[in-house]
């Protein structure tokens, strides 16, 4: 991406961001990567906000790493287990980049297992360039970061050393494909229906989603099932014994338990939080 070439904005569901009304998030704005990134990047988020008080964003993490150089810190995420915060305070800004599943491993040469609920510095990335690229996205920045000419520098920065990540490779391409299939699948509530559908044993579907996920296909079910119940409590929908069984619960106590594990709230108590409509904003 050139900085002087038009940015897509995107808008995707937000099902991933535990908002609310107690819970709100700054304005984000959404970009797509550009066409030859797409097997690397799912979009881009930029956050900015002026706080008169600390904000703590919570999120159930999507099952891709992320980069995030922000005003004050430069971080590449491991993928977080559970529920993932953040506290935002006073005047800030961060360029976010969701990956995609195949991303992790190809930037960081190795399992992204071993970045599991963690971070590391971006300097300690040497594919990313990060003590280039965080002064040409704090530069770009600067003089507004409202301003969606500044995003688009931004962005190209990024670009510009994700693509000596490309081409993606073989695995790459199917942990891709296998975790788009699943987001679009919920009926699929099993690991070996997952593993029959890309013709691999329940053992190398394993091997393969620790390597480019970190966690475990059993974890990517879970989190689609509870990304699932975000979208639906957030889009008003009040019978909690229903989303249980449409998201292949046993019942709601065990729809419950999941979400409460996991968010730190009930169903009912994330839907309460929901007013008529989902709070607008959100992370990845």
């Amino acid at each position: 991406m050139q900085p002087d070439r038009p940015t897509r904005r995107v808008d995707p569901i937000d099902r991933a961001h535990l908002t609310g009304v107690s819970r709100p998030s700054p304005p984000i704005l959404r970009y797509a990567p550009s066409p030859e990134l797409a097997p690397l990047v799912d979009r881009y988020w930029i956050p900015v906000w002026s706080l008169p008080e600390p904000q703590v964003q919570s999120t159930l993490q999507h099952p891709v790493c992320l980069v995030v150089v922000s005003n004050t810190y430069a971080r590449f995420y491991g993928v977080v287990r559970g529920r993932s915060s953040v506290t935002l305070e006073g005047d800030g800004w961060a360029v976010g980049t969701m990956l995609r599943p195949a991303a992790g491993r190809l930037l960081l040469g190795r399992s992204v297992a071993t970045v599991t609920d963690s971070f590391l510095d971006l300097a300690e990335v040497p594919a990313l360039d990060g003590r280039r690229l965080v002064p040409e996205i704090r530069d770009a920045m600067a003089s507004d970061p409202h301003d969606p000419r500044a995003h688009a520098a931004a962005i190209a920065a990024v670009e510009s050393r994700l693509a000596r990540a490309l081409p993606v490779d073989e695995p790459g391409a199917l942990i891709n494909r296998l975790v788009s299939w699943l987001a679009e699948h919920p009926e699929v509530t099993r690991v070996a229906d997952v593993a029959a559908e890309f013709a691999m044993t329940e053992r190398t579907l394993q091997r393969l989603v620790e390597q480019r996920v970190g966690l475990t296909p059993k974890w990517l079910i879970q989190r689609r099932r509870l990304h699932d119940a975000v979208e639906r409590l957030k889009a008003g929908e009040t019978s909690l014994a229903d989303i249980a069984v449409e998201l292949g619960y046993a019942d709601q106590a065990h729809f419950t338990h999941d979400f409460r594990t996991v968010s730190g709230t009930t169903p009912g108590e994330f839907l309460a939080d929901q007013a008529s409509s989902a709070a607008p904003g959100g992370t990845p």
